[in-house]
């Protein structure tokens, strides 16, 4: 038997989650359990922990948590043996299949990587999938001509996990990092990372009828899209980038095509959750090598399995700075 926070359905189709024990039979198919570590609290975590699951939860009970940590208990995979450390981020693991909020965990081996040298289970759920996404967006950007040189790099929702990730990346890189918060009292934090400026979210939140701006960013790491998204977009510079990764100001884009046809604007889409292996291992190493593990500590905060609804609860409102690390044992 083993602790895990459970969702279930009451009769009129809502969800609650709570602490229970259950047994390892319960646990889904795979051919590699894992001993959980750590897990962490996403966006998706905060969708998937309310009343309706988000729209992405389509089975109860169900055990959320869309990343987890630990070491391998048993494995039919020749990838894998016991002992082993390994991270699991995406492939809708804590919303179709049981996540990482139980101290075990059932998958498909095809679905893990392993724990690169120098990160600790800790520290890689203090990355998790917003951290994970931070660095694909820093290398899509690099793969398509971002240099320390070209100029400032702006990062939207700077503050919350993805943002903070992005903006001590490219600050250890040697980019000039410009953050952008809705919250001024995330300015000191965000400077801690590596930002060299701050930008307040009132600035850039709302469109504007001219396509085409003043050239100023050599690249964005944006989060927000909707209205912000399609502004950034005519303050490009020419043949610059912009690495979507996500939709919390909105999924509509009110932007036109002028900023791609004059200016040579790419929008790259960042997706986390269906990344190849390969490509996954790559993520990873960078992380280990260019994320500093002291800025990445200064993001943490801590969590236990119950303190989860009420973070879940707070992330989606825009509430959590930094990044949760949940010790699934504790």
């Amino acid at each position: 038997m083993f602790k895990a926070l459970v969702m279930e359905q009451n009769e009129d189709g809502l969800a609650s989650a709570e602490i229970k024990e259950i047994s390892e039979d319960q646990l889904p198919e795979g051919n590699v359990t894992v001993a959980v570590e750590y897990s962490t609290v996403n966006y998706k975590d905060g969708l998937c922990l309310s009343k309706k699951g988000g729209g992405l939860v389509r089975n109860y009970p169900h055990v959320p948590g869309i990343d987890f940590a630990g070491t391998v208990e048993t494995s039919d995979d020749d990838r894998y043996k016991p002992g082993d450390k390994v991270v699991l981020t995406g492939w809708r693991v804590g919303e179709m299949h049981w996540g990482g909020y139980g101290q075990k965990a059932r998958v498909k081996g095809d679905w893990l990587v392993p724990l690169p040298e120098g990160l600790s289970t800790k520290q890689a759920m203090a990355v998790g999938t917003a951290g994970f996404t931070a660095m694909l967006a820093v290398m899509a950007l690099e793969d398509h001509g971002l240099k320390p040189d070209q100029g400032p790099v702006l990062v939207t929702g700077a503050a919350g996990g993805v943002g903070s990730v992005a903006t001590a990346i490219l600050a250890n890189l040697g980019y000039e990092v410009a953050g952008v918060t809705g919250r001024p009292d995330t300015g000191d934090y965000l400077k801690s990372l590596g930002a060299t400026q701050v930008v307040a979210r009132e600035e850039l939140n709302e469109t504007v009828k001219r396509p085409l701006e003043a050239e100023t960013w050599a690249g964005c790491v944006d989060a927000v899209g909707g209205d912000m998204l399609a502004r950034v977009l005519g303050q490009m510079k020419y043949g610059a980038s912009v690495g979507a990764v996500g939709l919390a100001g909105g999924a509509g884009l009110p932007a036109t095509v002028i900023p791609f046809l004059l200016r040579g604007v790419n929008l790259l889409g960042i997706d986390s959750v269906m990344q190849p292996y390969d490509n996954r291992v790559r993520a990873w190493k960078r992380i280990a090598n260019d994320l500093p593990m002291d800025k990445l500590e200064a993001m943490v905060q801590p969590a236990t399995l119950s303190d989860l609804p009420s973070l879940g609860a707070d992330i989606l409102k825009g509430q959590v700075k930094g990044r949760v690390v949940v010790d699934v044992n504790a």
